[in-house]
């Protein structure tokens, strides 16, 4: 993969079909998400925040997204989010995930965001050891927190607390 033609940029509504496609990918591997539909793009625009979402796109062709989802509507979790994070199979291994996680990461801390967290499915090993990479630690495993085709799935909760924001 030519570096040159790959670039993370904010995502737009006119990503959307793109940015399913990839979310679809993950649904079918069983492994990413406990959504069994991808969401249209008002149920997913209105479940992300406006702020610090972003495609990587290589040879202007999107492969890859993350964005942000507000954990609590309550004010002292403001600064709280959730991160999302897809590449498209033909992209895994190439170095998108950590450029779109590390882009993700500065931007939040920009927009005052002093924890972010995942919670990633234990089989999902790739997943796991990226966050690892960019400072997420393994906070427990939260054991049988949900059905996914009717069988209980563990997930990993991690975290990455901000050494910029939130300090005070």
């Amino acid at each position: 993969m030519n570096h040159k033609e790959t670039v993370i940029r904010k995502m737009t509504e006119d990503d959307w079909d793109d940015v399913r496609e990839i979310f679809i990918e993950g649904i079918q591997t069983g492994n990413a998400t406990f959504q069994t539909e991808a969401p249209t793009w008002e149920e997913w625009d209105a479940s992300h925040t406006a702020k610090c979402r972003f495609v990587v796109t290589f040879k202007e062709k999107v492969v890859g997204w993350a964005a942000l989802s507000p954990i609590s509507s309550r004010k002292a979790f403001s600064g709280v989010a959730e991160v999302s994070i897809y590449l498209s199979g033909s992209s895994t291994g190439m170095g998108n995930g950590g450029k779109l996680l590390k882009n993700l990461i500065e931007d939040s801390e920009q927009q005052e965001f002093w924890t972010i967290q995942s919670m990633i499915f234990p089989e999902n090993e790739g997943s796991i050891h990226l966050h690892r990479k960019h400072s997420f630690e393994i906070v427990g495993t939260r054991k049988k927190i949900g059905k996914l085709n009717g069988v209980w799935r563990d997930v990993v909760l991690l975290e990455r607390r901000s050494s910029l924001i939130g300090r005070e």
